[in-house]
């Protein structure tokens, strides 16, 4: 049941899968569970896009055909989260989901992360912008002939929707975004608080990682070695490295609520007011009257980018083809059944 008002939308209501009850089980069900989604079933293609600046890096991305394409759909492409890649769960399923209804998808990995890290010396945050902007101006014509629509999960649906309010790239005709950080500031504070304590180790832990095996200059990487929270990392790594004075200003700057009056394209939001990583209230404050082009649905359950509910695919996914119907045309049925394997659990 949503927490907003009824939309034009015939969204299903969200009721958590037995026994996936409550935001944590929610949230870590999809690490927990074996990957059920195999995108790569479909025809695959390594895609590479250099960034136009002095770095020379190379943002790696897959390319995945449907067997039977289905019309003049647009072209999706996923952007993934927190040390995240195109490999992450919810990429996969978002994928395999749209390749059964005849879309092109494109999972992208962002600067340093996953396949693209040993080809990047720089490193994605909640506010790179002009890197997704410049993977989206590279993608062949052919692709986007029917236009784009863009897909972001937790860290990149903030940078979805901070890229969408700067102004709309050429050829997005619709966005999603599932679990957005929107006030990063809160967000933050929110990881290190006792309840999240396993949480915020993993995820501090994974962010070290990613930094670490980066060719940065080690004034940096002794840095990050020392980092303590994830606070630690924004005000010690993410901030100087990338122009500003200190993780408040890195924050305050890239939050995307700041930009979201100004999104122009239509553009589904999805997050779960018991997310255990993100809090509601900046969802619960913004006015989204004031944005007509913007659909909140905000479900009182399904735990960080989790929306483990009825039916066989994720709830998130189920209503994002809701909603493309609505504003690109009909998706079609599915081409490709899930196999017996995928629908259990």
């Amino acid at each position: 049941m949503s927490a907003v008002a009824a939309t034009p939308f015939d969204f299903p209501s969200f009721s958590p899968r037995a026994p996936w009850w409550g935001a944590d089980l929610q949230t870590v069900r999809s690490v927990l569970m074996r990957q059920r989604y195999r995108p790569e079933d479909h025809p695959q293609k390594l895609m590479r896009f250099r960034m136009p600046d002095a770095t020379g890096d190379v943002l790696h991305a897959t390319l995945n055909r449907p067997e039977e394409p289905a019309g003049n759909l647009p072209l999706a492409v996923l952007v993934h989260g927190l040390t995240g890649c195109v490999e992450s769960h919810y990429m996969r399923a978002t994928a395999a989901v749209l390749l059964r209804r005849g879309m092109r998808v494109l999972r992208v990995n962002l600067r340093g992360a996953g396949p693209s890290r040993p080809f990047c010396q720089e490193q994605y945050h909640a506010g790179r912008t002009e890197d997704l902007r410049s993977v989206l101006a590279q993608i062949p014509e052919p692709l986007t002939r029917s236009g784009i629509v863009l897909v972001g999960y937790s860290l990149g649906a903030n940078v979805t929707l901070k890229l969408l309010g700067e102004g709309t790239p050429a050829g997005v005709v619709a966005a999603a975004a599932v679990s957005a950080p929107i006030d990063l500031a809160e967000t933050s504070r929110r990881m290190m608080s006792r309840r999240n304590f396993f949480y915020h180790r993993r995820v501090v832990a994974r962010m070290k990682e990613e930094v670490l095996g980066m060719p940065i200059p080690e004034h940096y990487k002794a840095a990050v070695r020392e980092v303590r929270n994830c606070h630690e990392f924004d005000d010690r790594f993410t901030a100087p490295r990338n122009g500003w004075r200190s993780a408040d200003e890195y924050h305050q700057v890239n939050s995307a609520v700041r930009f979201m009056g100004g999104i122009k394209v239509p553009t589904l939001v999805i997050h779960a007011l018991d997310d255990p990583w993100i809090p509601a209230d900046a969802y619960l404050g913004f006015d989204w009257s004031s944005n007509p082009k913007l659909t909140p649905l905000l479900p009182r359950g399904g735990g960080h980018v989790g929306f483990h509910g009825a039916g066989a695919d994720p709830w998130h996914d189920q209503c994002l083809l809701k909603f493309l119907e609505a504003v690109v045309g009909p998706i079609g049925e599915a081409t490709v059944p899930l196999s017996a394997a995928a629908r259990a659990g």
